[in-house]
């Protein structure tokens, strides 16, 4: 510690010290307090305006009112793809087929397995189909799920281009041979021939 009546000394250092390091008593930018009082009025207009009046929401009303605006067009866009449903037929696409491939991977092959030969789930390379055969039916038992059987409800999860893309995708299943494939499910309805063979 220096001597506090050092005529040496500079005036506007201060005389305790921390691991050497002296504090100068010196005043602050005017740009620096400008910026901090009126971060100060900014939190208690802040504090008022939402927490004291409620003039605006929350955070949490906030999240509340725009996922009800994103659950509104979401019901209209599968409201939408449901409709069109009976006029859709399987992609031929690479692009779509190899995005219906991806979806399939990571949200269908747990239960049927990556080459669709079933595990938990029925074998989808046979020509035996238990929710039915064609495309639509496909299409409708993806979007409706088989909650009686385990199977997730896709509608609200995948969009409906990510539901016709792997429904695309399933379709080229039909007639493939996976090894030890799980046996048929339902022998009196076979599956329609498949339009990749």
């Amino acid at each position: 510690m220096s001597d506090p009546y050092d005529p040496f000394k500079d005036p506007l250092l201060l005389d305790h010290e921390a691991d050497g390091i002296r504090e100068l008593d010196n005043t602050l930018p005017r740009w620096w307090v400008w910026l901090f009082n009126i971060c100060i009025l900014f939190a208690v207009g802040y504090l008022g305006y939402y927490h004291v009046f409620h003039l605006g929401d929350l955070q949490a009303a906030q999240y509340v009112r725009e996922n009800k605006q994103g659950e509104a067009v979401k019901a209209v866009a599968l409201k939408s793809f449901e409709e069109s449903l009976p006029t859709l037929t399987p992609s031929k696409d690479p692009a779509i087929l190899d995005h219906g491939h991806a979806i399939f991977l990571r949200n269908c092959a747990p239960c049927h397995r990556a080459d669709g030969g079933g595990l938990v789930g029925p074998n989808l390379c046979d020509d035996y189909w238990i929710h039915g055969s064609n495309f639509v039916d496909n299409l409708r038992t993806i979007v409706n799920g088989v909650p009686g059987k385990g199977m997730l409800t896709w509608r609200g999860v995948l969009k409906p281009s990510e539901i016709h893309a792997v429904a695309s995708f399933i379709y080229t299943l039909r007639g493939t041979h996976p090894p030890n494939p799980k046996p048929p499910e339902n022998q009196s309805q076979p599956a329609a021939p498949n339009i990749y063979e």
